[in-house]
């Protein structure tokens, strides 16, 4: 039995369900042919912020799991029916035609005279569906809900040729979206590979001298950390004034990327409303380096303050006081902080299993080259941070295609947006036309 409908759809489109446009798919099992190697598609396989199969197991038929059953061609169209909340679509390749996909899928195979497997893809991304079927969920410990739940599930149909622009025009954005995941990569790489280079080779063409850290230019220095600057504890604020909204932001760890520098909470952002301790509240560009570590990599990591009188200081990071800035330039201490031996010498003297603590004592021993001038200091600093800032542009950019993903989404399966009205999409700085 089909669900009801949940808003209103104009004509001519029709209501449909999801089982009146699939056809019917089959199980293979793999272990029938035990010395052959084959494509498995897990559940794990999926990811749910880019809705793409990222990894398939190359897997020997002997070695097939259980759950290694159902076979999938191109054009068809994952759902993860365990944890279905969480939201693992995906649209099979034709790279993975005829893979072995688990049984933790639900597969729809789209009959093509009725509907196009791209427009049931990004149905299935809808908060409708989503919402559907997490009131649908069954079981507490490992909650899920039955292939024939999804194919039992309401569906909007436009015509065909409708569906298939609506289709393209998301595919658009997705893929522009893809493109700043590319540069992402490919700029962080290539940041990591610079921060290599100039911290062992430096920007004078010298020779290298060989020092307990490894390489490094023969002018500079290996000296422990606490010679230039201490570090002070932050203020453990009380959790009853922690409110959703108001004038004073808490910052911690989370505000960390775990490659240096501030990221913006959002939502997620905890205002505190109580009093606020004397000299706890932090300056714009104040540094501060993560002493707890919410996930792995981020211990150690440091940030810039972005506003004044706007973030407090908390007990999970310290600030950078005192430094000896005729020796030690303080954009170029940020970026000692990414230096994946310092990140390593944290990481073996923390504290804590499941959450990792570091000590201003801990942080201060660690030893870094250290450049003769300030002027060489400042030369690489500013090296890293041109590169820092092409990753930041491609970050707000992916950020404002994932928001006009969503949006469109909304919008066009909802028919609230039509494509026959001359959709205009238009944002060449992002990388999409129509």
């Amino acid at each position: 039995m089909m669900d009801g409908q949940p808003y209103p759809i104009p004509k001519p489109w029709t209501e449909s369900s999801i089982g009146k446009v699939v056809v019917k798919t089959r199980q293979r099992d793999p272990r029938k042919n035990p010395g052959e190697v084959f494509q498995y598609v897990d559940v794990s396989s999926v990811s749910n912020e880019s809705f793409k199969i990222t990894e398939a197991t190359p897997t020997l038929g002997s070695d097939a799991p259980s759950r290694a059953r159902k076979a999938i061609e191109t054009d068809d169209v994952l759902f993860a029916t365990v944890r279905p909340t969480l939201k693992r679509i995906a649209s099979v390749s034709p790279e993975l035609d005829g893979a072995i996909a688990s049984t933790g899928y639900c597969v729809l195979r789209c009959d093509k005279a009725k509907a196009d497997p791209r427009f049931l893809y990004y149905f299935l991304i809808t908060d409708h569906f989503n919402a559907r079927m997490a009131g649908l969920e069954r079981g507490a410990s490992y909650p899920a809900v039955r292939d024939s739940d999804v194919t039992a599930s309401w569906l909007p149909l436009p015509p065909l040729p409708e569906q298939k622009k609506i289709a393209h025009i998301l595919s658009t954005v997705q893929r522009a979206i893809e493109a700043q995941e590319r540069i992402i990569q490919t700029t962080t790489e290539l940041k990591k590979a610079l921060m290599h280079k100039l911290f062992t080779e430096g920007l004078r063409n010298e020779p290298q001298k060989q020092t307990e850290i490894g390489l490094v230019p023969e002018s500079w220095e290996v000296k422990e950390l606490g010679d230039f600057f201490e570090i002070k504890h932050g203020y453990a604020f009380d959790g009853r004034f922690f409110e959703p909204t108001g004038n004073f932001i808490l910052m911690t760890p989370g505000h960390f990327h775990e490659e240096g520098g501030f990221r913006d909470q959002g939502e997620r952002t905890k205002y505190f409303t109580g009093e606020i301790p004397t000299d706890y509240l932090l300056d714009q560009d104040d540094l501060v380096v993560a002493m707890t570590e919410q996930k792995s990599g981020l211990l150690g990591s440091a940030a810039f303050v972005p506003e004044s009188d706007l973030y407090l200081h908390n007990q999970r990071l310290g600030l950078i006081v005192n430094l000896d800035a005729k020796h030690l330039s303080k954009r170029f201490l940020f970026n000692v902080f990414n230096l994946p031996h310092l990140r390593v010498e944290v990481a073996k003297t923390s504290t804590g299993s499941k959450v990792k603590h570091t000590s201003p004592t801990k942080l201060r021993a660690v030893r870094v080259g250290i450049p003769p001038t300030l002027d060489e200091q400042e030369e690489i600093a500013g090296a890293l941070e041109t590169t820092a800032r092409k990753i930041a542009l491609a970050i707000s950019n992916r950020t404002q295609l994932q928001d006009l993903f969503r949006t469109l989404l909304h919008e066009l399966m909802t028919a609230k947006t039509r494509v026959d009205t001359g959709l205009d999409l238009w944002y060449p700085n992002l990388g999409v036309s129509n």
